[in-house]
């Protein structure tokens, strides 16, 4: 167990303050982990997420074809033009719209269309793009958290505990719509200064035309299509049981078929770099898991408090929230489902259990998802924004993030645990 923790600690002490790439520490790392047979190879196979890798491949495709047919340049431009190049209703209009969009598609995927708007609306606008990008991250988070389809904890939590969509929609979509809201004063703040725009680049889009944007309509209709096809797939797939990663790479390849596009420069736009990162992440923290680091530290957070739900269900929380900072939040997730359903089983048995045993699944739901918002690599999405970034020209470091993920992390945390308190007198 601890030489798989001096390991991991040394790569992420490498990727957080970016002696080496990124992605060679995440890669190196986890390679030295299966040399050392800290984990045999087979299972640290079995650690990657091929559905999160097959996602991100497949609308990476989608996003390289549609970049090219000027869709994102005319949607940057529409914006801007619509609210006369003013920052305080583009940005919170883009950002709202990021969190509906997270609830209904994934947040991976999310960050992956709408990042390159962000940039094109920085870069007309002439403001940071940084800051930007960052409550992009931050609000696909924190709107992926309303559904079961939105985040891929809530995806597991609804398949251990046998949740409906309806039910994440009744629980936590009110809680998640105060959230977001709460967090537009912290995003105010941070475009107060930063986020000034000059009444020449104003005057810009009173002429602007956004159509004079699309380069070739007719591989944009088609591509269309296909979008739409894929979203439909993410829709039923839940009910069909093909998972969204399926769906994305079969729709990305069939949009390449259909538009006639170059399959070799279309692959070059793929993010390889995201693609090994998170692989090398996946495996690290796999060994962890493997080793039983979480187990050990389940056992602390659970058999101190056993006899207390109301302030387990807390610990949860705040627990959760804590180790997705720092593991990400879809390994810490699997690690605490098995104890989460035991604690859920025990309480279930009880003649009168003193709140609700469900309350543990929403604690556990909560957690995962806003605590992965804390850290650049607490959550996939974060981890994709961030070399989206990167490959445009733009650095997130990680001190960087925290100065706009902290506030709003702590803030939706102790929002979700007011709320928590609520919900055991509810349920």
């Amino acid at each position: 167990m601890i030489p798989s923790l001096l390991i991991f600690l040394i790569t992420f002490i490498l990727i957080v303050t970016e002696r080496v790439n990124r992605t060679a520490a995440s890669v190196i790392g986890a390679g030295i982990m299966v040399l050392l047979g800290l984990i045999p190879h087979e299972t640290a196979l079995e650690f990657i997420d091929l559905d999160v890798i097959f996602l991100l491949i497949g609308m990476m495709l989608v996003v390289g074809i549609l970049q090219e047919t000027g869709l994102f340049e005319w949607t940057a431009i529409w914006i801007a033009k619509k609210s006369r190049g003013n920052p305080y209703l583009i940005i919170p209009g883009v950002l709202a719209a990021t969190a509906i969009l997270s609830a209904f598609l994934d947040n991976v995927t999310t960050v992956v269309l709408v990042s390159p708007i962000c940039i094109l609306i920085a870069q007309i606008l002439e403001i940071p793009a940084v800051p930007l990008l960052s409550f992009l991250a931050l609000y696909s988070n924190i709107g992926g958290t309303a559904t079961l389809i939105g985040d891929p904890p809530n995806i597991l939590i609804a398949s251990k505990a046998g949740l409906k969509f309806i039910d994440f929609i009744i629980v936590l979509t009110p809680i998640v719509l105060c959230i977001a809201l709460l967090n537009l004063t912290l995003t105010w703040l941070a475009f107060r200064k930063i986020g000034r725009v000059s009444d020449h680049v104003k005057q810009r889009f009173v002429k602007a035309s956004p159509e004079l944007a699309i380069t070739d309509p007719a591989r944009l209709k088609l591509g269309l299509i296909v979008f739409g096809g894929i979203l439909l797939g993410f829709t039923l797939g839940q009910w069909l049981h093909v998972e969204p990663g399926i769906v994305a790479l079969t729709g990305g390849f069939v949009m390449l078929a259909l538009c006639g596009e170059n399959i070799r420069l279309a692959l070059e736009k793929v993010e390889w770099e995201v693609i090994l990162l998170l692989i090398g992440l996946f495996v690290l923290v796999g060994t962890l898991e493997h080793q039983g680091v979480f187990a050990l530290l389940n056992d602390v957070f659970f058999k101190r408090f056993a006899s207390s739900p109301m302030v387990l269900a807390q610990i949860i929380l705040w627990g959760s929230a804590l180790l997705s900072a720092f593991f990400g939040n879809i390994p810490v997730v699997i690690a605490l489902i098995p104890l989460v359903n035991t604690v859920v089983n025990h309480m279930s048995s009880l003649p009168a259990p003193p709140i609700s045993p469900m309350v543990m699944w929403w604690s556990l739901a909560l957690g995962t998802c806003l605590g992965g918002n804390a850290t650049l690599y607490g959550a996939a999405a974060n981890v994709v924004t961030s070399q989206i970034a990167f490959r445009n020209g733009y650095r997130i470091s990680y001190r960087k993030f925290l100065l706009y993920s902290l506030p709003v992390t702590l803030l939706s945390l102790l929002t979700g645990s007011l709320y928590l308190l609520l919900l055991e007198y509810i349920l």
